[in-house]
């Protein structure tokens, strides 16, 4: 009898379809059937001896929210039996609906030894406990994941157990995983927990990856590149990683339109084992990553969200340095140029923070500088140590790129059909902050904010804590502008300021816009294990 192995996952959703992905014990046809009569199937396919389905659901209507059951072979396998949570909902917004986005990053999913969690409560597990206890209650249209859905080089005591049955972690990479069979491991260990396993059924995701999802500090530099590249385990794990995505997070951040026209979808879905098609695309991101396209762009109503590839569209060659090849950077102009007027509210997913506390910012500046030669070649050595061993890695890092990043937003915000916000979201850094940026000449005449938050569940250590609230200080000002002297590094064409944070903890951010109105809420868990509110801060008020 078929099973289902992991999901269902609903993702891609708009006003009349949405797609679920699943994935399943053998080959068979998977259908979502919808209690107001929307449905869909769709056969299997395979990836290295797993049965996954990405399930288009058509006939949707706005203002809607059906209740939905999935079944293998003609065979329910979803609600499942005895479920503690309600049934599992398509919500379909109505024109004009609010929309409220909810985000974070940075989940180590290691199950609590006996009910101890030593990071603390998960800030899904307990948005999803929220949600079940009271399925009228408020609750997000979209849940935008910003990197590090699975840690592949921080695996948990379980996960380790499971490894050394496998192979010998003596040998490299040890306690990392090293294959897609260890990748598959790490989302079932993250995807089966209940609560969000019933969350992610539930409310839309979209999702990007970031380091560890692949391995801390990834594409840092040229040389980092080309250091791993010689060990004898990178090829696989890379591969493995890439590929594990494009199955488990990529596909869903597709529309149906974009899938039907993706030639590795197709591929997949004609040949009885995918494997090599998958591969293929995973190595040629490796080595030729202009040429694969991570990135996406998404409408929720008038909200626009460019969800931004700031790990594999890197450029690393030292004179060349890029957050995103040409391509991708032309790719994100005319997103967000395109259809003037057309969105309300503009949102900037990046992994990594645009805006960092400015002590930080001016570190990976002058650093930048010293690694490309700017004070000769001891300097430049003295700043790759530099670079790997203080993670100096952010949009700061590529000088070229974060004021690429400025101008553009400078121009999207310009003019008569400028929208009322511009949001950058983003994670990595264990911390959330609100800053909000101004030019030093001219600039957009509306709000332009970093919205960073992370962890959902992991901690930071006392010494990052103390680190990064002295970050934002005048005197770290001072100093961070020092080093920039040094480095001979220009002023950026942005100020920014903090307004709001270093929060620490298990957190999410939820933007709630409404025609030209947004407002930022920031919700961490406490030792109960809920969800309270820290800050509530209107953006627009339209």
């Amino acid at each position: 009898m078929v099973e289902l192995r992991l999901g269902p996952l609903l993702r891609y959703t708009d006003s009349s379809c949405a797609t679920v992905w699943v994935e399943t014990s053998r080959p068979c046809v998977a259908q979502v059937r919808c209690s107001n009569g929307a449905g869909g199937t769709a056969p299997t396919f395979q990836v290295a001896g797993h049965h996954y389905a990405l399930v288009t659901v058509t006939g949707l209507e706005p203002g809607t929210a059906p209740s939905y059951e999935v079944l293998l072979d003609d065979t329910p396998v979803w609600p499942l039996p005895d479920a503690p949570f309600p049934p599992s909902v398509i919500r379909v917004p109505g024109a004009g609906d609010t929309v409220r986005v909810t985000f974070g990053s940075c989940r180590w999913a290691a199950p609590p030894a006996d009910g101890k969690d030593p990071v603390g409560a998960d800030a899904l597990d307990s948005l999803a406990q929220r949600l079940a206890a009271d399925p009228h209650a408020e609750r997000p249209d979209v849940l935008l994941l910003l990197g590090d859905q699975v840690y592949a080089d921080e695996t948990s005591e379980a996960t380790r157990r499971w490894l050394a049955r496998r192979r010998d972690l003596r040998e490299p990479p040890g306690s990392q995983v090293a294959d897609y069979e260890e990748y598959c491991r790490l989302y079932h260990e993250s995807w089966l927990d209940p609560e969000v396993r019933w969350l992610l059924s539930t409310v839309p995701s979209f999702m990007i990856f970031d380091d560890h999802d692949i391995v801390d500090d990834w594409n840092t530099s040229a040389a980092w590149l080309a250091d791993i590249r010689a060990t004898h385990w990178w090829q696989e794990r890379l591969l493995s990683g890439l590929m594990s995505y494009w199955v488990h997070q990529h596909l869903g951040n597709l529309s149906p339109a974009e899938l039907a026209a993706d030639p590795t979808y197709a591929a997949v879905r004609d040949t009885p084992d995918g494997t090599e098609a998958v591969r293929a695309l995973a190595a040629k991101a490796d080595t030729d990553p202009a040429s694969v396209r991570f990135s996406y762009v998404r409408d929720f109503g008038r909200i626009r969200l460019a969800m931004v590839d700031s790990r594999a569209a890197r450029v690393l060659r030292e004179d060349r340095r890029a957050m995103l090849d040409p391509g991708t950077a032309d790719w994100l102009r005319e997103q967000v140029l395109a259809d003037a007027g057309g969105y309300d509210h503009l949102l900037i997913g990046t992994s990594l923070p645009w805006l960092l506390p400015p002590l930080v910012h001016d570190l990976e500046a002058w650093d930048a500088a010293l690694c490309a030669g700017e004070r000769g070649p001891r300097w430049a050595r003295f700043g790759e140590r530099l670079r790997r061993g203080a993670d100096l890695e952010h949009w700061a890092a590529f000088p070229r790129s974060f004021d690429g990043l400025a101008d553009l937003i400078a121009e999207v915000g310009s003019g008569p059909d400028a929208p009322a916000t511009v949001c950058v979201l983003s994670g990595d850094v264990h911390h959330g902050y609100l800053a909000q940026a101004s030019w030093r000449r001219g600039g957009p005449g509306l709000p332009v904010v970093q919205l960073t938050c992370s962890p959902v569940h992991n901690s930071v250590p006392l010494s990052m804590r103390v680190g990064f609230r002295l970050g934002w200080s005048a005197p770290a000002r001072l100093v961070g502008r020092a080093f920039a002297r040094h480095g001979r590094c220009a002023r950026p064409p942005v100020r920014w300021r903090k307004k709001g944070g270093p929060w620490f903890g298990n957190q999410l951010m939820t933007l709630t816009m409404r025609g030209r109105s947004a407002r930022l809420r920031l919700e961490r868990t406490g030792k109960d294990a809920t969800l309270r509110t820290v800050i509530v801060r209107t953006l627009a008020s339209g």
